[in-house]
């Protein structure tokens, strides 16, 4: 399965973003990673450009509110009902409370949202939110 991949806006976290580069291949998906400083267009010209079924942002600066908060105009422009759109990493500057955070990122048009958890445990629940499209 086709995964786009990068780090949203202005943030230069590369070394996560290689680790989830690196994961991502070795559960055997198709990676495009864009790397960092990464505008949420770029994202989805990538998708569209690949045929990718997921894409997964990430941030660690904190700043990816400000950065994604058109997904949902982007999602209908461009027809993406069928991919998945996942996001995770820091996702508020300073201690950000989960309950506040994931339904704002679910509203900006994402369907799994990950502020704070271990990546590994993000890509198990990823796993078994595509596994239907592996069918």
């Amino acid at each position: 399965m086709k995964v786009v991949t990068g780090v949203v806006g202005n943030d230069i976290h590369v070394v996560a973003n290689r680790l989830i580069d690196i994961s991502l291949q070795s559960r055997g998906y198709e990676v495009f990673n864009l790397g960092v400083n990464t505008y949420l267009e770029e994202f989805i010209d990538a998708v569209i450009e690949t045929d990718a079924k997921v894409l997964l942002i990430s941030s660690l600066n904190g700043e990816a509110e400000g950065w994604c908060r058109d997904l949902m105009i982007l999602k209908d422009k461009y027809d993406l009902k069928d991919v998945v759109f996942v996001i995770g990493g820091n996702l508020s500057v300073g201690e950000g409370d989960e309950s506040l955070i994931v339904p704002k990122f679910k509203e900006y048009g994402f369907d799994l949202v990950f502020h704070q958890i271990d990546l590994m445990e993000g890509l198990n629940i990823l796993d078994n939110h595509v596994q239907g499209y592996l069918l």
